[in-house]
């Protein structure tokens, strides 16, 4: 039987959920739900059998949902998964878990309490790219890893697809270091173990408002040094950069799924036999969507995952750890 969702939260993450699930072929779209109406009518404009209704708390009841699906402001996501949680509902989230450190342990201690299926969709916890990394890793092919470097700049942020999220450039739920940077923290941790923050310096402009516009962290996996560095602003293109430097051999991920790899020569592109990577990518974590709610074999990011994630994105924010 198709895997029946409830969708909280219409906006760019929703409805590239709702675009991929729709021809997955595994997914019933059940029930969702948005503050607007303009985001509700499109919603059923776009996909008719989807039953759109006007409260959150319908989505969580309706009948048909098996798994609910946050992709609301991060502010919201602890009482929407605790109301699901008390409904028996299985969770998938959007990342950051949240933005208050002490609510998402709540969150996690809940869900551990009552034994509700719970997941943040970190798509790196699925990526082939990733998976060659940790394979090789695990392997010893890379020998002694030496440092990681995650590195990252925008212009503008947030970028020209999220302009109409406004939350994405306050300092309350917003900036690059949670929507982007969790992601390559995440990364760290699920090669390397749990990383300690070290020390790190944020700059924000004087309105009280904005989000961060220059970040620079230090971290630690065990003895492996990890060098955080994001920023904003000016014109160019994007950086979205991850390096492993290991003894034998350094791995590249960039822009999210190019991956390459060296031995000391030229960078070599790796994988470059997946024709679309991005769309690849997405089928790949909703195949292990399915997985997951089948208590079979999967690959997904954990809220206690998120959680220690979140830890370091907070304390790398307000210098407080």
């Amino acid at each position: 039987m198709a895997l029946g969702i409830g969708f909280i939260g219409l906006g760019i993450m929703g409805n590239r959920m709702l675009t991929n699930m729709s021809v997955h072929g595994e997914f019933n779209l059940a029930a969702a739900w948005d503050p607007s109406e303009a985001a509700r009518s499109d919603a059923q404009t776009n996909y008719p059998s989807l039953d759109v209704v006007r409260t959150v708390e319908e989505v969580i009841k309706h009948r048909d949902v098996d798994v609910v699906y946050i992709a609301s402001p991060p502010a919201s996501h602890r009482d929407y998964a605790l109301a699901a949680a008390a409904a028996g509902k299985a969770v998938f989230c959007e990342k950051p878990l949240g933005i208050d450190v002490e609510q998402s342990q709540e969150m996690v201690a809940a869900f551990e309490q009552k034994a509700v299926l719970n997941a943040v969709n970190y798509p790196l916890a699925n990526s082939p790219a990733a998976d060659l990394i940790k394979a090789d890793i695990d392997a010893g092919k890379l020998g002694a890893i030496t440092s990681v470097d995650i590195r990252l700049h925008f212009a503008p942020w947030p970028r020209e697809w999220q302009q109409d999220a406004t939350w994405l450039s306050q300092r309350t739920e917003g900036g690059f270091v949670r929507e982007v940077g969790s992601h390559f923290i995440y990364l760290t941790e699920r090669l390397l173990g749990t990383a300690e923050l070290l020390n790190t310096c944020a700059i924000y402009p004087e309105d009280d408002i904005s989000c961060e516009t220059n970040v620079q962290a230090q971290l630690a996996c065990d003895n492996v040094p990890v060098s955080f560095h994001a920023s904003a602003g000016g014109v160019g293109p994007d950086v979205v950069e991850f390096t492993v430097w290991g003894e034998k051999k350094s791995y590249r991920l960039t822009m999210w799924d190019q991956l390459y790899s060296t031995t000391g020569g030229e960078w070599k592109r790796e994988l470059s036999e997946i024709d679309d990577a991005r769309q690849h990518g997405y089928m790949r974590g909703l195949d292990n969507l399915v997985a997951w709610k089948e208590g079979r074999q999967y690959s997904m990011a954990s809220f206690a995952d998120a959680l220690s994630v979140q830890e370091k994105v907070e304390a790398i924010l307000s210098g407080e750890f």
